[in-house]
Parts: structure tokens; sequence; C-alpha cells
């Protein structure tokens, strides 16, 4: 009997990696009925962070809120709370900014107006409750703020030269001339799960990369937003080149002034759901996303994960709505495209769930035609 472990990431807007794992299951089992799956759908601390921890976490309660979302009204969410542990005797929260303060929120842009209240709410709500850590996941974000709205939710004030609280979002960056930080709230511990190593400011910053992703469109405006990034780290007295502290907007440079500290996304939510255990017995594990190109070497989840298995003496499948030709697969021993299986990417993405399955299948049949072959090749090599 072959034990998989089902470790995707979410195939981001069409697929989460939680149905993923469950498609991909389906697939698997149309050809080896009696084969065992451990389900670990994975995520980097972008969208479905939170959705990955409710389906490994036995235990795990979902704690509904409503906060105030990047498009300026309220939006309906909640939080993850974790069972104690020796290490977090009172129970960990687990925060995405994806559905407090996403990108996803939107119907259209507001590269100016957006901000990161709704996640700093979240967070306080979580601090309410009294977990003794909080695990919180910045992909997916909506704003260029610098984390003033997640600060501001948590208790800071950011005043203009005349003392008055300056506008939410990117637009009150370059009005900024005092941050008062008397009221902020204390911190947890608290682990930031993100991907993104780029700094707060520069060329490779939260403005210049990623603003034009939330709509900032001409040089100026950006920057304009880099220069009110750069003023506020010296107001929060943090460095503007660390890594990481560009993502979500300047999100992670704020998160790291208020006491957080950033980790690689992948790496953390594998540590925290076992997935090490899981793999400790297992013979094969799949791990796929929406498009594996040539970035997804760079920590991604499946990279990270093909890594592990390799440790633990499993074999690693690819499942990927698209496999691009300047990707590298050589970690992968066998690798199922969804737009190949389908015949094109529209037919892939129209029906997503079928062609999971169809890749769960593909897998299956191939993991066991290698085994056949070792097994004639073992049988056939002299005593």
């Amino acid at each position: 009997m072959t034990r998989v472990v089902l470790a995707p990431d979410s195939f981001k807007g069409t697929v989460a990696a939680v149905e993923a794992a469950v498609a991909l299951a389906e697939g698997w089992a149309s050809v080896e009925p009696e084969a065992e799956f451990v389900h670990r759908p994975m995520a980097d601390g972008g969208e479905g962070t939170v959705a990955a921890f409710e389906a490994a976490v036995p235990g795990a309660v979902r704690m509904p809120l409503a906060v105030d979302g990047p498009a300026g009204v309220r939006v309906d969410t909640f939080w993850l709370l974790l069972p104690p542990t020796v290490d977090a005797p009172d129970g960990t929260g687990v925060i995405d900014l994806a559905s407090t303060s996403g990108i996803e929120l939107l119907q259209e842009l507001r590269p100016w107006d957006a901000d990161t209240t709704g996640l700093g709410q979240a967070l306080a709500a979580a601090i309410d409750h009294g977990v003794s850590r909080l695990v919180v996941g910045i992909g997916s974000s909506a704003s260029t703020d610098g984390g003033t709205g997640m600060l501001s939710a948590l208790g800071a004030r950011f005043l203009d030269a005349t003392g008055v609280p300056v506008a939410r979002g990117a637009r009150g960056l370059a009005d900024i001339a005092s941050a008062d930080l008397t009221g902020l709230r204390a911190a947890p511990d608290v682990r930031v799960l993100t991907d993104v190593t780029n700094p707060l400011t520069g060329p490779r910053g939260a403005a210049a990369v990623f603003g034009p992703q939330k709509g900032l469109r001409s040089v100026d405006d950006i920057a304009i937003v880099d220069d009110g990034l750069g003023r506020l780290a010296e107001l929060l007295a943090i460095d503007p080149a660390g890594p990481g502290y560009g993502a979500a907007g300047g999100t992670g440079a704020a998160l790291v002034a208020w006491g957080g500290e950033l980790a690689p996304g992948a790496a953390e939510v594998a540590e925290l759901m076992g997935l090490a255990d899981a793999l400790s017995d297992a013979d094969a594990i799949i791990t796929g996303e929406g498009s594996y190109d040539g970035q997804s070497g760079d920590g991604k989840v499946p990279s990270f994960l093909a890594n592990l298995a390799a440790e633990a003496g499993a074999v690693a499948m690819l499942a990927a709505g698209r496999v691009t030709a300047d990707a590298d697969t050589s970690s992968f021993a066998d690798v199922a495209s969804l737009t190949a299986l389908a015949g094109s990417s529209e037919a892939a993405l129209a029906e997503p769930v079928r062609w999971l399955r169809a890749a769960g299948a593909v897998l299956a049949r191939t993991a066991a035609a290698r085994t056949a072959a070792a097994r004639t090749a073992s049988a056939g090599e002299p005593s």
C-alpha cells in the first residue's frame, strides 16, 4: 500500500490548496484504491495560509470577526485559533493578510487609499483572546501603506506637522511628520510568513516592484510612495534595506518594528504543521501550484517540499496548472501539467478540479510503472 502526502499550494484564483489536495487524492485512488493519504495542504504566507492550517491541525477553531477591508467597507472574516502547545501554552493565532486586507477583496484597485487596518484589527482580536503566539501570513496585499493601517489599529498614531492623524493608505505617507507609538500594543511571539526578500525602499523596494500591481502607475507616483516609506523607516527606527521589509507593501517592515520575526513562509508553515513527521514514513509527496516556472525554485512551496522529500527518502511529484519551458523540474520524479492534460490553459482553468483528479491518476500510474520497473530490474540482478 502506498502512503502519499498531499501538500499542494493553492492554484491562485482557481482552486484552494485544500480542494487541490482532495482532488489529487481522488485521482490517485481511482488507480490505487487501497492507497493511504495524508493531507497537508500548504501555503507560503499568501492566499490560503489560514485554510492550510485549519485542514492540517486537529482542534483548530475558527474565530469569526468583521474588519475594515481595503475597499473601505466591512469584511466578514476569521482568524484561526490553534490548540495549546509547549511553546505556545495559550494557543496560537493564525491570521493572513489576504483575508483581511488582501487584493482579492477589491473590485477595483485603490493604490492611494487601500490600507492594512483590517489586518491590525484581526491581530488585536487574537491578542484580546490571549494567545501566546501569532503566525501572520502577509501575501496578497492590496496596499502600499507601509503597514501604517495595521499599526494604527494596534494603537500607533501617525501625525502630520500640525499633530493631526494623516490619511489612511499610501495617500498619507508623504504627510507623516511623527509617529506616536506610546499606545502601541505589546506584541506576543510573532512569526511573519513571507516568500518575499525585497527591501522596503529603492529600485527593489515595495513601491517600485509591487506598487504597479496595486495601481501605482507613474514614475512620479512610485517615487512619492518610496520617499514616504523611507521617512516611515526613520520614524520606526528600522533599516529600510532589511530583506523582506518590502513584503506586503511595507507591512513586513511594520511587523518587524512591532516585534515580529520574518520567516520563509513555506518552511515555517511546514514546520508548524509537522510536515517532516508526515513524510517520515511516506512513499511519495505530491505538491504543486498554479504556474511552475523559472521563479518557482526560489523558496516557493514546490521546490522547498522537493528538498524535504529528498531528506525523508520520499518520491517528490509535481502537479501544476502549467509548467513553463524555463522551469527546473529535475527535483521531481514525475510531473503532471493540467494544461497539457486538458489540451489548453483555457480548458484547464475552466475545470481545474477535473484536471487535478486527472493529474492524480497520471501520477499514480507513473509511480506504479516506476515501481514495477525497479522490481523487474532488481529481480534480474545476479545474486
